[in-house]
This record gives structure tokens, C-alpha cells and sequence, in this order.
């Protein structure tokens, strides 16, 4: 009886199938003791309940410190309530750097599956790329890094930052009459600013852990094509990652606003006054989260330069056989009206266009302008010190119609 010949290979069969566990957040001392205590579950749910007991931890006891202390209302720096920076950080950076965690969650690990979905991952490098991964899961979960991370903040930041305090005397709702700190500014130095600096470098952490992946990535011998409709060489999905990191954008913004709103209604300063600030706090934050997609662009400039060599050879060989065809004065026996050689022509010309305007960075610009948009919007408000609402309102109307 003869064998059943094995069916053939198909090309599904050849492709690569990544591994699905890439996450920059479900991992990590912190992440594990948040499930503990039921502030988070599997998924980074239950995002109220973290919110709302930062808030008590970060923000909560410095009213009540400084309402036992007498500097809970007042003028100038001595009252809590009205200096406007701390308020932005302790009840909306901390929200938003929370909140940030789940919309990251939910939309960098479906980037990193379209290297999978697209096969641009050849089965070849495979070990590679599960290396990559590997590696970032391993840093993330790591309990090292995140006891660095306190020593920083505790070691070096807190040097800092308490003599910092110190050094603004007794003008401050955070010192006491002799110069000292008070309860509300022990809080305030001890807990409140060391956990949310530990958050913000947790997070720069995390896109150090991006960049990373993506550096490793690129070195692969990725599957990429001048002519793919993306004009990204097929990594167009990549610029999505600026949308997934926007909510950090948007809290940089607010950290930044803070800054400014506290020298104006509290030292006398003008918006305009810090206009180059603005331009290149936006440039920053713009260029350590789209930077490292850039890793990619020498890949993507080699696939361009040869592409685009490509095309034009072939562009070359066809026109030549079209104007042997039709223009060199002996017509076919075929008519002109309904010949598919002059749509063929328009075709590769077309063709030959996306291929130049491929881009040798897989951002896409309208995405990059909704990022420093994102920044930008929490200073908006600051507008209103400048002219009244209604000029402002006249203004922006004019600008539409």
C-alpha cells in the first residue's frame, strides 16, 4: 500500500508567528503589589481605585497639613490652594500617568503583533526578534530596576529636593516661621514629590525598554517594500505607538503649564516671556517618544535607494519596449483604444511616485502635530492672562472665517 504524500507547504506555513506576550506594563514589583491589595486586576483595570488612593496618599494629607499649620488659604506662596503647579501634579499628571498605563497597554501590544500579522518578520530572524521580546519582558518584570528607580529618587532626587525647599526660606506654605519645613513640607519632600517622580521614571523606563525593542528590531533583516501603500516600507503602523504614549504628552504638558502658571499669578511673569520654553519643551518631548522610531530610517533609506533603482530599470526597459511599440513609427496591428500598455505606463509611473515618496522614518506627520497638539493644549488656558476670553474667542473665530 503506498504512503499518502504529505500535503504541500503553503505559505502560511513559512510565516512567522510571534509571540504574543510583548507588554511595557503588566509587569513588575509595583504591578503585582497593586494586584495584591486589589487596585488593579490582570488587565490594569480598576483605574478609579488607584487613582483615588494616590490622591489620598500624594495630595489629601498636604491639605490637611496645611490647614493645621494655618497654610491652607492665604496670599501669594503661602497658601496651598493657590499654588497651581502642585495642584496640577498631584490631580492630574498623577491620573493621567495612570490612566496612561492602560490606553498602552491596549494599543503598543497590537503594534507590536502587526510584525507578525505582516510577516515582515522572516522565519530566519525569528529567534532573534522572540529575543528582543524576551528581553524587554524580563527588564520590565524586573525588581532590580524598580528598587533603582527608588534610589534615584530617594538617594539623589531627595538631596536635591529637600535643599531645594530649604533654600526658598519661609515664604512658602511648605516651611515653617523659622525657615524650616514644616509638617506639610516633610510630606510634601519625603513622600508626595519622590512618588511621583518615581512614576514619571518609571515610565522613562519603560520607553527605554521601546527603544530598546525597536533598536533590536531594526537590526533584523525585516521584509520591507518601497512600493507598500503606507510609504513607510510597510512600518507605518509604528507612528500608532505616538498615539498610544499621547496621554504622557498630555501630562508633560501639564507638569510644563503648572511651571508657568505658578511664575505668573505668583512672581508677576508674562506668557509671551516664555515662548522659546514652550517651543522647545514641545520639540523634547516630541523627540524622546517619536525618536526612537528612527532607528528604523537607515533600513528604510536602503530600501528606498534600492527600490527605487529598481523601479527604475524596470521603468527604463518598459518604455523603451513601449516606444518600439507605439512610437517609432511602424503601429501594431492592435488598436490603441482599449490597449492596457498606456494604463500599464500610468501604472508604474504611479508606482514609481509612492516609491519616491517613501519615507525614510515610519512617522507620520500628521501624528507627530496631534503629539505636540496633545502637549501644548494644557498651556492653552494660560492664553486667557494674556487677553480676555472673548478677544480670544474673536481671534480664533477669525482665524476660521
Amino acid at each position: 500500500m503506498s504512503a499518502t504524500p504529505a500535503p504541500a507547504a503553503t505559505p502560511e506555513a513559512t510565516r512567522y508567528t510571534a509571540p504574543l506576550g510583548f507588554d511595557l506594563v503588566l509587569g513588575g514589583p509595583l504591578y503585582q503589589s497593586l494586584r495584591r491589595v486589589r487596585l488593579s486586576d490582570d488587565v490594569l483595570g480598576l483605574s478609579h481605585r488607584r487613582i483615588i488612593a494616590a490622591i489620598l496618599i500624594l495630595w489629601a494629607p498636604l491639605v490637611v497639613l496645611s490647614a493645621l499649620q494655618g497654610g491652607l488659604l492665604g496670599a501669594g506662596e503661602r497658601s496651598f490652594l493657590r499654588d497651581v503647579g502642585f495642584q496640577l501634579r498631584f490631580l492630574v499628571v498623577v491620573p493621567l500617568l495612570m490612566l496612561a498605563e492602560l490606553i498602552v497597554h491596549l494599543r503598543l501590544r497590537p503594534i507590536v503583533d502587526e510584525f507578525r500579522v505582516r510577516s515582515l518578520v522572516p522565519p530566519s530572524q525569528a529567534p532573534r526578534f522572540e529575543a528582543a521580546v524576551d528581553e524587554a519582558i524580563r527588564w520590565r518584570n524586573s525588581a532590580l530596576a524598580e528598587i533603582i528607580l527608588l534610589a534615584i529618587v530617594y538617594g539623589v532626587g531627595l538631596l536635591f529636593t529637600y535643599s531645594r525647599y530649604l533654600a526658598f526660606g519661609a515664604g512658602g506654605w511648605w516651611a515653617d516661621p523659622a525657615g524650616g519645613l514644616s509638617l506639610a513640607g516633610l510630606w510634601l519632600v519625603f513622600v508626595s514629590l519622590p512618588l511621583l517622580q518615581f512614576l514619571l521614571l518609571r515610565w522613562y523606563f519603560r520607553l527605554f525598554l521601546w527603544a530598546r525593542f525597536l533598536w533590536r528590531v531594526s537590526l533584523l533583516d525585516l521584509d520591507l517594500d518601497v512600493s507598500h501603500p503606507d510609504k513607510s516600507g510597510g512600518l507605518g503602523f509604528l507612528s500608532g505607538s505616538l498615539i498610544a504614549f499621547m496621554p504622557i504628552s498630555v501630562a508633560h504638558g501639564v507638569l510644563f503649564a503648572g511651571m508657568i502658571a505658578d511664575r505668573i499669578f505668583l512672581r508677576g511673569a508674562k506668557l509671551p516671556d516664555f515662548r522659546w520654553e514652550i517651543v522647545g519643551a514641545a520639540a523634547f518631548v516630541l523627540f524622546i517618544f517619536a525618536g526612537p522610531l528612527l532607528v528604523f530610517s537607515p533600513r528604510l533609506a536602503h530600501v528606498k535607494r534600492t527600490g527605487l533603482r529598481r523601479f527604475g530599470a524596470l521603468g527604463q526597459s518598459y518604455v523603451r519596449e513601449f516606444r518600439a511599440k507605439w512610437l517609432a513609427g511602424s503601429r501594431p496591428d492592435e488598436p490603441l483604444v482599449g490597449s492596457g500598455d498606456i494604463q500599464s505606463l500610468a501604472d508604474l509611473g504611479n508606482s514609481y511616485g509612492g516609491a519616491v515618496e517613501m519615507r525614510i522614518a515610519p512617522i507620520r506627520l500628521s501624528t507627530a502635530v496631534n503629539f505636540v497638539i496633545a502637549f501644548l493644549l494644557p498651556i492653552a488656558p494660560l492664553l486667557l492672562t494674556v487677553m480676555p476670553a472673548e478677544k480670544l474667542l474673536e481671534q480664533a473665530i477669525g482665524l476660521v472665517f
